[in-house]
């Protein structure tokens, strides 16, 4: 029996290895019998066989949507895979390990938007910006999200602490199971949000150096404006208004220009 489930695992894996999650509208994910079912169920083998925690709990529609909300930080599909979509989506279903991810490097955006062909060397700061624009207006749904989850807990524990005299232990031990998937999911989105920063900034950086324009001004502000909900996940603040206008000054990035930048105009065509 544990022979034909590791085969059918195997064979999941290797029917997935070259195959990123299918993508909906507004690049949330696309259901998919692979990726929703298949895919989860070799993971969660293959996770109990490494001995982390899995749970067999329902996932409530608060996890649900952090889960929808999360996952388009965990991928690119706007750059072409340059925070590896297949890898991801491999962790996400728990096939291999968690925390592959840190073995990122941040140069992959900037060689994307390298090799990619504009008219303008100036588009690529506009690349970034429309880009960093998107995870901004993202955000605070996603912050909202991830502190309903952290309210699910809470309120799993509190009625358990209530009632779990009258239920059999394996409740107990699937709500510590999926405390444990909620809080490595939240410290992935963590991750993400950190890679996803430095990666724009050594763009930023290189662009530089390469095409040197004023449009760099703005996509520095930009940065920093995303350097306020950096700042935020890294202490697990998800449960504020999401007012990066408040005390923003406080948490930024130090800028990389002094007070004047780049004094060339550029005269509309």
């Amino acid at each position: 029996m544990f022979r034909l489930a590791s085969a059918l695992v195997l064979a999941t894996l290797l029917a997935a290895c070259s195959a990123a999650r299918p993508v909906g509208d507004f690049g949330r994910a696309a259901p998919s019998f692979t990726h929703d079912v298949a895919m989860p169920a070799a993971g969660d083998f293959l996770a109990r066989n490494r001995k982390e925690p899995v749970s067999n709990f329902n996932k409530t529609d608060q996890e649900e949507e952090m889960h929808n909300r999360v996952w388009r930080f965990l991928v690119a599909a706007h750059a072409k895979d340059w925070v590896f979509d297949s890898s991801v989506e491999l962790q996400r279903t728990r096939i291999i390990p968690p925390r592959k991810d840190e073995h990122y490097t941040v140069e992959r955006y900037y060689a994307w938007l390298k090799r990619t062909e504009y008219q303008s060397s100036r588009t690529r700061y506009a690349t970034v910006g429309r880009h960093i624009a998107a995870d901004i207006d993202t955000l605070p749904g996603t912050f909202a999200a991830i502190c309903a989850v952290i309210e699910i807990d809470r309120q799993r524990a509190i009625a358990y602490a209530s009632l779990g005299r009258d239920l059999p232990p394996a409740m107990g031990d699937n709500l510590t199971a999926r405390k444990y998937e909620n809080d490595a999911f939240i410290a992935w989105f963590v991750r993400a949000l950190n890679y996803r920063h430095a990666s724009y900034d050594y763009a930023l950086d290189s662009l530089l150096v390469e095409t040197p324009h004023e449009q760099s001004l703005a996509v520095d502000e930009a940065l920093r404006r995303l350097s306020v909900y950096v700042s935020r996940a890294d202490r697990h603040d998800f449960c504020g208004d999401g007012d990066t206008r408040r005390g923003g000054a406080s948490v930024v990035i130090p800028s990389r220009f002094q007070h004047t930048g780049d004094q060339e105009v550029v005269l509309p065509k």
